[in-house]
């Protein structure tokens, strides 16, 4: 720290209460790392479940589709004829996750009816059911995959930024502001020191002049003077009733 504070106790209980707002961030921050961590771990395991059955799900739906094509014929020109209206869509949640928001995809059904569903009434009509009931489990995959992937990126920067505050207040912040606690303890002990140097140079000095007051009455009482302390002596010997003017009424 470039520029040290006066030694004063009003700093030392300024820099006590930083101290103590820093270690109680540090703690607080260092709880919300641990519970970022976990989540990471959770999400990462997630992931790597759900992309470990995606080729599968993948192979299955197009081979699926193969079939049902070799079944009923190329129906792909009667699906594109239609309306195309959305029977799926994506909707778009926010999960909170140690102060963290983290974007949550799912996958919900518009509840429209299915259209062409004149579809392989001459033949392989099964098979385009299986074709709609493999697509739709993979579209759910996908959706899955994309919000735990999103999750997971911002989840780990999110980590980056809490793990730079910890390590900021315990390698910079805490230490510089220790720094500057011992530097006023250090300097409070010498005035204090100081102080109690300076009393004991003030009191032996007072014993010295009293001893030596102590020796010269001794002194004395052996010659035989007589001693008069400030409680016996008569303070009006020193006044005289005509050095006070006369007071007119």
């Amino acid at each position: 720290m470039s520029a040290l504070p006066p030694p004063t106790r009003m700093n030392q209980q300024v820099f006590k209460v930083k101290k103590k707002a820093a270690e109680s961030g540090h703690r607080l921050l260092k709880k919300k790392a641990d519970a970022l961590k976990v989540k990471f771990r959770d999400y990462a395991k997630s992931i790597a479940e759900t992309k470990s059955g995606m080729a599968a799900d993948s192979s299955s739906a197009f081979f699926s589709l193969t079939q049902a094509e070799y079944a009923a014929g190329n129906f792909k020109q009667k699906v594109s004829e239609g309306s195309m209206t959305a029977r799926v869509r994506v909707g778009a949640g926010i999960d909170n996750v140690a102060g963290v928001k983290l974007p949550v995809f799912t996958y919900f059904e518009t509840g429209v009816a299915a259209e062409n569903a004149s579809l392989g009434l001459v033949g392989g009509g099964k098979k385009i059911q299986v074709v709609r009931e493999k697509y739709s489990h993979l579209l759910k995959n996908l959706i899955k995959l994309a919000s735990l992937q999103t999750s997971f990126v911002t989840l780990d920067e999110a980590m980056k930024v809490t793990n730079r505050r910890v390590n900021a207040l315990e390698n910079v912040t805490i230490p510089r502001i220790q720094i500057v606690l011992d530097y006023i303890d250090r300097e409070l002990d010498e005035l204090e020191r100081e102080d109690f140097t300076r009393l004991k140079l003030v009191q032996s000095k007072k014993e010295a002049e009293q001893e030596e007051k102590r020796k010269e009455m001794e002194e004395k009482r052996k010659q035989g003077v007589k001693i008069t302390t400030a409680n016996e002596a008569d303070i009006t010997a020193n006044y005289d009733a005509g050095d006070d003017a006369d007071v007119v009424f």
